[in-house]
């Protein structure tokens, strides 16, 4: 991010244009000047922001060309979740990126948590923050809680180079079940630092129960994900007859299934 809150301003707002494609890719961008007059800023803030974007590998600046958009590397870079097939990419996900832990502890967890996972009010629970990275950059913030009695059987070591998943099925629990959610969220300043973002970003927010194969919960996990690094997408099917024809999700149902059937 660039340094002041004018260059921010601008580099937030390209950024934006070119993630989601108001900006394409080859595009050449408007000079220095007349990016200056559109957000009411002097040349220089105008540069740094520019400066940042080059940095970040979404615009190229050729002396004499102009400032052309890469939009192509973000999209590269961008992982596009299947709601269909939502679980088996989330593990192939944690085998093909690196992760980083920032933080490993042994605590009560918040009530919330302990709620959502049928725990008793005295129960602790390994607490791990890791970030997750794709090419070496960040794209998610991921808090697990796993309950004492599963967790000690891996060790924090484990838990920075081994899928959680994995960790838990050598543990010998059973997953049978899972219930998640998707919302927003905002990046406060322990996040934003931790994505390299800007802090107040709007971010893509799952929350997850795992349970095993007798009702308990096993894992509990608040992910926060970058929507420029990441997007939730989810195949619709055209359902119903006359005033009652809706969009209805096609559960099991690709992209290509549903264009074969809407030719037949």
């Amino acid at each position: 991010m660039p340094e002041g809150a004018k260059a921010r301003r601008v580099y937030l707002s390209l950024h934006d244009q070119i993630s989601d494609g108001r900006l394409c890719d080859g595009e050449t961008l408007p000079g220095e000047q007349r990016l200056a007059e559109t957000y009411s800023v002097s040349r220089v803030t105008v540069r740094r922001a520019l400066d940042a974007l080059n940095e970040a590998g979404l615009i190229e600046k050729r002396v004499g060309s102009g400032t052309t958009v890469r939009s192509k590397s973000l999209a590269e870079k961008r992982a596009a979740m299947n709601f269909n097939t939502l679980m088996p990419q989330l593990v192939e996900m944690g085998q093909s990126t690196t992760a980083r832990l920032l933080s490993f502890s042994y605590s009560l967890p918040p009530d919330y948590v302990a709620h959502a996972m049928g725990l008793d009010p005295s129960d602790k629970a390994q607490i791990a923050t890791r970030v997750r990275l794709a090419d070496g950059v960040p794209f998610s913030h991921l808090t697990t809680y796993v309950p004492t009695r599963i967790a000690q059987n891996y060790s924090e070591n484990d838990l920075a180079t081994t899928p959680l998943f994995k960790l838990l099925e050598r543990s010998g629990v059973q997953i049978d079940a899972a219930h998640q959610s998707v919302s927003a969220s905002l990046a406060g300043p322990e996040v934003a630092e931790a994505l390299s973002i800007a802090e107040g970003s709007a971010l893509l927010s799952l929350k997850r129960v795992v349970r095993d194969v007798d009702g308990n919960g096993v894992e509990y996990l608040s992910g926060l994900y970058r929507p420029d690094m990441f997007s939730l997408e989810m195949p619709l099917a055209r359902v119903g007859d006359g005033v009652g024809r809706h969009w209805e999700p096609a559960i099991g149902q690709t992209d290509q299934d549903l264009q074969e059937q809407s030719r037949s």
